[in-house]
């Protein structure tokens, strides 16, 4: 599977909704750091949560979260996403964003690209082990992330997308589905 990005900046720079849950029953947060490989012969997508965020609890209930990504015209509504929790607010009825069922998670009608994941993996960040000064100050009294391995188990996108940037080929049971806007 090939799914070609400028990876060192998707995440990053553009951003990314974390959700998890059901339909009924989800949360979602703004994520910034992140990453996509491949571990154990399986392509993945890497995720890091505070241990205090709302969408924590579903991330370690869930079997299935999906990262979506969205046109730059959302970065405010997805900036208000990453700084309200869930517990206080509604958030998604405030966001005006649309709530939809992907493949035992959810993700949104506004979404350009959603990748869907079957958790592996899940790990505590103990601040004790960073080396990096610069990475310990992200620690300086909050609560420590979790990282999150998922497999990637589709791929989808919007049909008014260039596609050019997007194959799979290899084998896996990941697939693209092409939706209409």
């Amino acid at each position: 599977m090939t799914f070609e990005t400028d990876i060192l900046s998707v995440f990053d720079k553009q951003w990314a909704l974390l959700t998890a849950g059901n339909k009924e029953n989800f949360n979602t947060m703004t994520v910034s750091w992140g990453g996509m490989g491949t571990i154990w012969g399986k392509p993945v997508a890497t995720v890091y949560v505070r241990t205090s965020r709302y969408t924590h609890e579903f991330m370690d209930r869930e079997d299935y979260f999906t990262v979506s990504f969205f046109p730059e015209k959302y970065r405010k509504v997805l900036g208000v996403l990453g700084s309200k929790s869930g517990r206080d607010m509604d958030k998604i009825n405030d966001s005006g964003l649309t709530a939809k069922e992907i493949q035992k998670s959810v993700t949104f009608e506004e979404a350009e690209i959603t990748i869907v994941c079957k958790k592996m993996f899940m790990q505590r960040l103990e601040p004790s082990n960073i080396m990096d000064p610069d990475a310990a100050k992200f620690y300086n009294g909050d609560a420590p992330h979790d990282m999150y391995i998922g497999e990637i188990v589709d791929i989808k996108r919007k049909k008014t997308l260039d596609t050019a940037n997007i194959s799979l080929s290899g084998e896996t049971n990941a697939e693209l589905f092409v939706e209409e806007p």
